[in-house]
């Protein structure tokens, strides 16, 4: 009998520590210093909980946190901090929001290189970024292996900016389960890609005119799903593009470019495409092309599903549209719903 009370007690005991609040854990609870709930600006009291908190867990519990200015993270190891956020805590931008820089700098002062010392690994995790329809969401300025995830970004810009990194460019960085969504304007990026050797997985983008610019290489994309949102503030459907690819290099696995004009623009050829997926559920615009290379054609594509469907055709459709011919490129098991509304068959020539 003395035993089974036992048992029971440790477990009410467990139990209770599961709930235990953020300073109980070890945590800093932003709340402790400012509230949630005021609609006033906290910028400047969130970067002091920041500056004075090395190598903490910085917690923000549910409620919205209006930013004037961009919250900024060090990237030296031995004053980093991890930015935590419940799942409905949102940083907001403000009413008067007036910066070009993004309302969360990750790495954006104190300047290191160094994965060697405890807290070179940094994140961002949960809650909602919201940049009212003008601000950007989130950028990663320097350090190494930033770690972004379950994050949800709306009304921005640009939803994630990877700046070049510290390692010669190499930013190394993380990024998983986030959404975003843009502000329907022309401008409007996912996610702008800059510094080297970076993975990212399990994302959904929205209401953008590009969804994934890369200006860098070696970077893995798998199950990232852009869709075009065609909204009155944004007319130029011409030149929305799923995934615009600037620096060749890089590796996509089950990428899915839903409704933009051009599915994978390709500048600078000789990235790898596997299980990749382009759809049109509309007539809009013209001209609706899956693989659109600005030179030649020179990147390996494997199990390629394209939907130019009857009903949805447009006056163009095409597998492939290239600058210049002689392209050393190749469609492998690739599959095209009625191939007969095909305006063009050049790619025919780089089946394999």
């Amino acid at each position: 009998m003395k035993n089974k009370l036992f048992i029971t007690l440790t477990a009410m005991l467990l139990t209770l520590s599961a709930f235990a609040s953020g300073p109980q854990k070890g945590y800093v609870v932003v709340t402790d210093y400012l509230s949630a709930h005021a609609g006033k600006d906290v910028s400047d009291a969130i970067q002091q909980i920041i500056d004075a908190n090395p190598n903490r867990t910085i917690y923000f519990p549910d409620g919205v946190y209006i930013l004037s200015k961009p919250i900024v993270t060090p990237a030296e190891p031995t004053k980093s901090v991890a930015l935590e956020l419940s799942n409905y805590a949102i940083l907001q931008a403000s009413e008067g929001w007036n910066h070009d820089e993004a309302l969360v700098r990750l790495g954006g002062k104190d300047e290191a290189n160094n994965i060697y010392l405890p807290g070179s690994n940094y994140y961002l995790q949960g809650g909602i970024i919201d940049g009212r329809g003008v601000a950007k969401g989130i950028s990663i300025d320097g350090g190494r292996e930033t770690v972004i995830r379950d994050t949800s970004i709306k009304n921005v810009l640009v939803g994630i900016h990877i700046k070049r990194g510290a390692n010669n460019g190499s930013s190394d960085c993380d990024i998983a389960g986030v959404n975003i969504v843009g502000n329907n304007s022309p401008e409007s990026v996912g996610v702008l890609v800059e510094g080297f050797d970076n993975t990212f997985t399990n994302m959904r983008i929205a209401s953008v005119q590009v969804g994934f610019q890369l200006r860098s290489q070696a970077n893995m994309l798998r199950n990232i799903h852009p869709l075009f949102i065609h909204h009155e503030a944004n007319p130029n459907y011409e030149s929305s593009c799923g995934f615009l690819d600037e620096a060749g290099c890089n590796w996509y696995d089950f990428c899915y470019s839903d409704e933009f004009a051009t599915a994978f623009r390709i500048t600078q050829s000789g990235s790898h495409y596997n299980n990749c997926f382009a759809f049109w559920y509309s007539t809009r615009g013209p001209k609706h092309v899956v693989f659109k290379c600005d030179k030649r054609f020179d990147s390996g594509v494997m199990n390629l599903h394209a939907a130019h469907r009857k009903e949805n055709a447009t006056t163009v459709n095409k597998v492939l549209e290239v600058g210049e011919e002689g392209g050393m490129g190749h469609f492998a098991y690739l599959h095209v719903d009625a191939p007969t509304v095909l305006t063009d068959h050049s790619h025919e020539g780089y089946l394999k």
